[in-house]
């Protein structure tokens, strides 16, 4: 069994302010830092940092991904799917409040400009029962879960950020739906309730095991009438930048490794626990004997 990760690479300015800015109004920022990032990238680090060998797909610029780069060689992570194109490579400009909340704008760059010729060649080289870990910050999303359905790979999804295109998927082609309340939401309409929420999710994508992350108030499993529940794990929080990406690297590396839906939530409880202490994304991803 291979694993591939099909998935952004981000450069992250990260502006760290009194509170998130609103409408209309103009703050200063009390610090600029820059750190590696990018849900695809964020998940391949966590899964390595929980122990499995992972494949890096995806595309950056040819001027600006060095950063990138080098940290995914220096976590012993393949990098030789990944395209460089002659454009920027994808960035976030993220809001860093006092609490460690924040809000992210992106900006697609190379992970926008993956084509159906660059997926191909890529999957060409994995087969039945191998993994392949998405997010919704590339391009040709559709034509991914296409193709690896077509191959029987088992597929996780990570549907981030919601869109019209990713609403038009066939997600039933999906084997693990990983995703926040907010997403959730967008998703089921105007019910807020979690319960509610993994039902109506269960009802349209039967096939599918989901995870429905809730922050500070936990997380749930549930899979054709099985359900789990893990309360958070209460630490003073810094930033929340990844925290969801390493919840979902560590819970799907431990179900890789055999273990029961209701272990893996507890470790990845434990995992993003520690990362919310830590500024940055990728940075703040622990490694599996931290987490022992």
């Amino acid at each position: 069994m291979k694993i591939l990760n099909f998935g952004s690479l981000n450069n992250d300015y990260v502006y760290d302010v009194h509170h998130i800015t609103m409408e209309g109004e103009t703050q200063a920022s009390l610090k600029r830092s820059v750190f590696c990032g990018g849900k695809g990238l964020n998940q391949s680090v966590a899964l390595k940092r929980a122990g499995l060998d992972v494949v890096h797909a995806g595309a950056v610029g040819i001027s600006d991904s060095d950063l990138l780069l080098n940290l995914l060689k220096d976590e012993a992570i393949e990098t030789g799917y990944i395209i460089k194109k002659e454009m920027p490579t994808g960035h976030a400009i993220i809001q860093r409040d006092r609490l460690g909340s924040n809000n992210i704008l992106l900006y697609g760059g190379a992970n926008q400009a993956i084509t159906q010729e660059d997926i191909d060649k890529t999957l060409a080289n994995f087969e039945k029962n191998d993994v392949l870990f998405l997010q919704n910050e590339i391009s040709e999303m559709n034509y991914l879960l296409n193709r690896a359905a077509e191959k029987e790979m088992v597929t996780v999804l990570n549907p981030s950020p919601i869109t019209e295109a990713l609403k038009q998927c066939d997600l039933n082609q999906v084997d693990y739906l990983i995703l926040n309340e907010h997403e959730a939401f967008e998703l089921c309409g105007e019910n807020r309730d979690a319960v509610m929420q993994l039902k109506e999710l269960q009802q349209q994508w039967p096939k599918a095991h989901i995870v429905l992350t809730l922050g500070d108030k936990g997380a749930y499993y549930q899979y054709q009438g099985i359900q789990f529940y893990q309360p958070a794990i209460k630490v003073n929080v810094v930033d929340t930048t990844a925290a969801g990406d390493t919840f979902t690297g560590f819970f799907m590396a431990s179900i890789l490794d055999g273990a029961s839906p209701e272990k893996a939530l507890l470790y990845a409880a434990k995992a993003s626990a520690i990362a919310v202490t830590r500024e940055g994304a990728a940075p703040s991803i622990p490694f599996a004997k931290e987490i022992i």
